[in-house]
């Protein structure tokens, strides 16, 4: 399928409590590649077969969670469309200068019905994964380090109003509902997966009094052997586990749920469905939740 619009996720941007601490996490248990620190203190990451310089960005901060989440867009021309059409829904933005985080062009920032911070760019420093251009290797020294996650996959968000948010990704930015799940004895939409592509989500919504909270971060393993392999660093590093290893039923991915040093939690997630824009979106009951794996709704910490 053509990707046109907004094309994938790009970046998070996460407080933490110990920057230190957070960098030894992220590089040597995480297995993120550090491309780089700024003149405010940042420090950032990219997953080994990631080709931009950056996807994970830490901040010192007193208390965690994440600043804001972005997404790449397909050019220029694209990124002015999408703030004109977020102007004219009713959406203020915030056009932020290039340069402002390391080797990445110029930001859209606003604000959605949840509570999050979300960002559109189209331009970011292109660094490769190591394995070439032309005729490349199969495999890299970074893909063996740590749990080593293939990318930034998506983020599940909490707060309110997700039906606000539901009009705005699909109406505005061009997302494909894929799967949902509906609050008891109701019709009305509790919790949402949208993509901006075929995989079985990009980003995800689960209503939540508290606005712009973050449920999760995840990162993309290649395979269930993978996500085994994942649980066993993390036992030898003495992670904190919250699920896992499991599988969802809602997107039909493999998963382990744990902590970093600061308490954000994060996933090692593989496979997942993969539908087509024109396919209908699943629909889960709140009953059904047993059968579909809805720990990602259940959770409310």
């Amino acid at each position: 399928m053509a990707i046109t619009g907004v094309t994938r996720p790009g970046h998070i941007q996460l407080r933490v409590l110990d920057l230190n601490e957070a960098v030894r996490f992220y590089r040597d248990v995480l297995g993120l590649t550090e491309t780089g620190r700024d003149s405010s203190g940042r420090v950032y990451f990219k997953a080994w077969d990631e080709r931009d310089h950056n996807s994970v960005i830490l901040r010192q901060a007193d208390r965690a969670g994440m600043d804001f989440f972005g997404f790449k867009v397909l050019d220029e021309a694209t990124l002015t469309k999408l703030e004109k059409d977020l102007n004219a829904y009713g959406v203020a933005t915030q056009r932020i200068a290039a340069g402002d985080l390391l080797e990445t062009g110029e930001r859209v920032r606003f604000q959605i019905p949840t509570g999050h911070q979300i960002e559109l760019y189209a331009t970011k420093k292109f660094v490769g994964n190591g394995l070439g251009p032309v005729d490349p290797k199969s495999w890299s020294p970074e893909s063996d380090r740590g749990i080593a996650p293939v990318r930034l996959d998506h983020a599940l968000l909490y707060g309110p109003d997700v039906a606000g948010v539901l009009k705005l990704f699909t109406e505005v930015l061009g997302f494909n509902l894929t799967e949902y799940v509906t609050l008891p004895d109701s019709d009305e939409k509790g919790a949402l997966w949208l993509s901006c592509s075929n995989k079985a989500h990009d980003i995800a919504f689960v209503v939540h009094p508290d606005p712009g909270k973050l449920h999760h971060v995840s990162f993309l393993l290649d395979s269930w052997d993978k996500v085994l392999r994942a649980a066993d660093i993390m036992s030898v590093n003495d992670i904190k586990v919250d699920i896992g290893p499991t599988r969802h039923g809602i997107t039909r991915g493999g998963t382990i749920y744990a902590w970093d040093p600061s308490g954000n939690r994060f996933e090692t997630f593989m496979g997942g469905s993969a539908p087509y824009p024109d396919w209908p979106a699943t629909r889960w009951t709140w009953e059904g939740l047993g059968e579909g794996g809805g720990l990602d709704v259940a959770h409310r910490k």
